[in-house]
């Protein structure tokens, strides 16, 4: 299943059958935090001190 057909799935859904406002803050609330992290990622760049280094995997037994 493609990622807009899943999420058009999962709104309808929400639209069914809404949640409580408690829940609907929730969701409000990492819907913000989400777009406010990638909006600073695209404006600014994230930070040298965040970024991860790649590390070779050892393998087992040899």
């Amino acid at each position: 299943m493609g990622p807009l057909l899943r999420l058009s799935v999962f709104l309808s859904r929400l639209v069914r059958n809404p949640p409580n406002r408690r829940v609907a803050w929730v969701m409000l609330g990492a819907l913000i935090l989400s777009v406010g992290l990638v909006v600073f990622e695209r404006t600014i760049g994230w930070p040298e001190a965040l970024r991860t280094e790649k590390v070779p995997m050892r393998r087992l037994g040899s």
